[in-house]
């Protein structure tokens, strides 16, 4: 009897499967090699952008310093440029005068030198720099009408008027402002006309309103406006300067008297809530009934405990300037720094434009901040927060 033969179409459909395992097999290797491989790539990649991106604590000190300038035009020469890279400065502040030799122009010119100046700053420096102006509208305005800059009425003005005519006149604002290379305006004003006469807010017209829901209205619609041209906007001056009948730029100003906590801390509370608020602005103003020893920009008290911890305010706190009369005259530079950032500020303005002017006030700014993390005076965790915040906030905006 002869032996029966297996079918050779069973053995060619047997090949076939082996040969088919065979290659489902050699893919799956390949494919998890291949997969091994790309993600250990994405580690490596991952790792070193975090190296790269990591800032270095210098780094982070300079970002928190906004800083004033003398020049209509700049070379890689200049002194502004040198410091900017030097110290990894974050930003300038542009004024049309020039208060210590007293005499135009400083920085603002003209709408093209201006935006010549911008560009050449951007280009020689970095382009996520802070380019600030303040740029509120009637007599505070370094973008002056007579300069060739639009002609914007006051704070006040606007505030006469329809909240949606003051989106129209801040609208026409922003657009110049963003046409030019701005993108930081110390702008609006939300501090409550109650002192009509006061010195500083209500006789140069920069409030919207003696009635806070008519500031915080008016505000809420200008920042809307300078939003809507992608430009940061700074509220000011945090608790509120309406009340003070003195001038912080030349000395203290005390409102202690004067202080209505419920209606000035009003705008505040309310554009905190709406989430409209970039940056706010503190004031060098005393009140005794709340910190007995320090002005609100040198207070843990009025930053930390107010505007953090009953306001809710979460964003970039900044000082005005560091070198107004209100702090030069009644607080050393070292102190007034650390007490400052102590306090809460995340941005410090040095506007080199008060009494007198110091080339060298970058460096001194940043030596006094690197010697007090050295002996403990401020911790790195301090200025780690404050980087934070500020890079958060450009990136929001694309700086």
């Amino acid at each position: 009897m002869k032996p029966k033969r297996f079918p050779i179409f069973l053995l060619f459909l047997l090949l076939c499967v082996v040969l088919f395992l065979s290659f489902i097999f050699s893919s799956c290797k390949k494919e998890t090699v291949t997969e091994t491989l790309q993600a250990e790539a994405s580690i490596e990649e991952t790792s070193t952008a975090q190296i790269l991106v990591t800032p270095t604590l210098d780094q982070m000190i300079g970002e928190m310093i906004i800083l004033g300038f003398r020049g209509t035009e700049i070379s890689d020469s200049s002194k502004i440029i040198q410091d900017i890279s030097e110290y990894s400065i974050g930003g300038v502040i542009l004024f049309d005068y020039d208060v210590p030799s007293k005499s135009f122009p400083r920085n603002i010119e003209n709408p093209k030198q201006t935006k010549k100046l911008i560009e050449d700053l951007k280009k020689l420096t970095r382009g996520d720099l802070f380019i600030a102006v303040d740029a509120e509208g009637g007599y505070v305005n370094r973008l002056k009408a007579e300069y060739g800059f639009l002609q914007i009425r006051s704070a006040q003005e606007m505030g006469e008027n329809d909240p949606k005519d003051t989106f129209l006149e801040a609208s026409n604002l922003g657009m110049e402002l963003n046409s030019l290379g701005f993108n930081l305006n110390f702008a609006p004003v939300v501090d409550v006309n109650i002192n009509k006469n006061n010195p500083v807010i209500g006789s140069l017209e920069r409030s919207f309103s003696d009635d806070p829901a008519k500031v915080y209205e008016h505000a809420g619609c200008f920042i809307d406006a300078m939003h809507q041209c992608n430009i940061v906007t700074v509220i000011k001056h945090f608790p509120g300067h309406g009340s003070s009948t003195e001038d912080s730029h030349l000395g203290l100003a005390d409102i202690t008297d004067t202080y209505n906590e419920e209606v000035e801390l009003f705008p505040y509370r309310k554009l905190i809530k709406d989430g409209k608020t970039d940056i706010i602005m503190t004031a060098h103003v005393m009140n005794t009934n709340i910190d007995p020893d320090n002005p609100a920009t040198l207070s843990s008290i009025f930053l930390k405990d107010i505007l953090r911890g009953r306001l809710n305010y979460e964003g970039v706190i900044v000082s005005d300037d560091m070198q107004m009369g209100a702090i030069a005259t009644y607080f050393g530079f070292e102190e007034a720094i650390i007490k400052a950032i102590n306090a809460g500020c995340d941005l410090l303005i040095f506007s080199n434009n008060g009494r007198e002017y110091d080339d060298d006030i970058a460096q001194k700014a940043v030596e006094v901040i690197k010697k007090a993390i050295i002996e403990r005076k401020i911790t790195e965790e301090e200025i780690s927060s404050s980087y934070n915040r500020i890079k958060q906030l450009k990136e929001k905006y694309g700086i």
